[in-house]
């Protein structure tokens, strides 16, 4: 059973292992979020990278932009991977962004600007495993909330696994999954932190008001404390000194 992390380095190395794990079980649109508002997220890709060694020059790393990608080259210039940008005008067609030699394929920190060109762009990936590294596809205001949306987020964002997720709601509580494992809410008891419910999908902000209420663990089973005291109080006060 995976437990709530004591840093963003075993957070992260939580993530590689779920990565691999769905990998493994023939996913092939995955997601990872680090739901931190100090993240910076090329510090998380560095870590995370390691992850897709075995495929060597077969990863692509598109970045959201051009600029963004630039940094990246510069920053990696021993990396055996490619690195691009997703690249939203007319000069950018999905062709010449995905070529046959690409084996899986990662996007770090997309946005929802970028939803329709990632909607082409996984027309030619085709079956090859894409993962979004902190994506941020669902911002209504850019996607929208109408028909068009709703169709968006079914046949694109509604079909991508949350193989990792870790998201601290306020000082006390944090939602956490960790694949294969179910959904869990984690709530501070004293000096630990307590798993007081398990749900088989994502809580909408609904499910934690009343799971919250509650105040009573939710699993089939009883679940015991995990003694890591202050565990997100340590996350946050560690990303805080990256962001510094």
């Amino acid at each position: 059973m995976s437990e709530l992390p004591k840093s963003l380095e075993e957070a992260i190395a939580q993530s590689r292992v779920a990565t691999q794990a769905a990998l493994a079980d023939g996913q092939t649109r995955l997601q990872v979020e680090f739901l931190f508002p100090e993240l910076k997220f090329m510090l998380v890709a560095e870590d995370y990278l390691p992850v897709f060694a075995e495929y060597g020059s077969g990863l692509k790393v598109f970045f959201a932009d051009a600029g963004a990608a630039a940094l990246a080259r510069n920053q990696w210039k021993d990396a055996a991977f490619k690195i691009t940008d997703i690249g939203t005008g007319r000069a950018n067609a999905p062709s010449t962004k995905i070529k046959p030699d690409d084996e899986i394929f990662l996007f770090i920190a997309p946005t929802s600007v970028e939803v329709p060109q990632m909607e082409k762009l996984m027309a030619e990936i085709g079956d090859r495993p894409a993962i979004f590294l902190n994506p941020r596809l669902e911002d209504y205001g850019v996607v929208g909330l109408g028909y068009a949306a709703r169709q968006v987020r079914q046949r694109f964002i509604g079909n991508i696994e949350s193989c990792y997720y870790l998201r601290p709601v306020d000082d006390q509580t944090a939602v956490f999954r960790c694949y294969p494992e179910q959904w869990s809410v984690w709530v501070e008891k004293g000096d630990e932190y307590e798993k007081i419910a398990e749900l088989p999908k994502k809580p909408s902000g609904d499910d934690l008001d009343l799971i919250l209420m509650k105040g009573q663990p939710q699993t089939a089973t009883d679940t015991a404390p995990a003694k890591k005291p202050s565990v997100l109080k340590g996350l946050q006060r560690f990303l805080k000194a990256l962001s510094s």
